[in-house]
């Protein structure tokens, strides 16, 4: 991991909630990995203090460039939007433990909802890199916030869509799907990003069928570097529980550990 600063080549709105952003990352001699995060400093002033954590969205190895889709919530996010292109932005990282993506895969299930979509297209984009084809379940309050599915299909996933606005994002109606892919191709492995009532679905289809599966967990950090433990969440070990750190340990997880409250 590393602290640098990174010309922003690209910051643009591409939905009523969702901003891009495209920096410049030649100057970073780490390998970045899909599932892995950078901690950024939103705003060039000391308010708000803390950094926001930006999972991976895309990664150009040839233009060695990185993007990040982000969701606007909070202030944070919102100075972020104001940054423009030219500018320079203070990004610490790649932090946390990435995907895994095992030899021999032929095809993997991607389940994911809102702005957890951003973190598996990196995923997806890694697998097609190896020859693993993808389908993906992209779940979101309307079609506008889809954002990633072309990006998904141009890495050859099969991208199935699911919104409130359809009225077919519920536990139910995705429980179906995930059954209907499970039924027409041979899933080697499972992810999912973005939903904890769709992550306890899949755990639960999942531990059933002997397919493993990993979850990216999204929780506020404050230090992002494993010492102040505000991100912590709980794991099964064995018979018992262990509070582990989310940006340190994680966020990548095996979906069976993980306690979903």
């Amino acid at each position: 991991m590393k602290q640098m600063h990174m010309r922003i080549l690209s910051n643009q709105q591409v939905s009523d909630r969702y901003w891009h952003m495209v920096v410049d990352a030649a100057g970073l001699d780490a390998e970045v990995m899909p599932g892995q995060f950078f901690n950024i400093r939103c705003s060039g002033e000391t308010y708000p203090l803390l950094r926001r954590p930006f999972s991976i969205y895309r990664i150009n190895r040839n233009e060695r460039t990185l993007e990040f889709l982000y969701l606007v919530k909070g202030l944070g996010t919102k100075r972020l939007t104001e940054r423009k292109a030219g500018e320079t932005v203070d990004i610490f990282g790649p932090l946390g433990r990435s995907f895994e993506l095992q030899d021999g895969w032929k095809t993997v299930l991607l389940v994911a909802r809102g702005v957890g979509i951003a973190t598996l297209t990196a995923l997806a984009q890694d697998a097609a890199e190896k020859g693993i084809r993808a389908a993906a379940i992209l779940s979101a309050r309307s079609r506008n916030d889809l954002l990633a599915a072309e990006t998904l299909q141009g890495f050859g996933a099969h991208v199935y869509k699911v919104t409130e606005e359809n009225g077919n994002s519920d536990v139910e109606s995705v429980h179906r799907l995930i059954e209907q892919i499970l039924a027409e191709h041979k899933i080697d492995a499972a992810f999912t990003c973005g939903s904890k009532r769709l992550s306890r679905l899949l755990r639960d289809v999942t531990a059933s069928r002997g397919i493993p599966a990993q979850i990216a967990l999204e929780e506020h950090m404050g230090c992002a570097m494993g010492v102040c433990f505000a991100c912590v969440c709980d794991v099964r070990e064995g018979e018992a529980l262990k509070t582990v750190r989310v940006c340190k340990e994680g966020p990548v997880f095996p979906l069976e550990k993980v306690v979903l409250a």
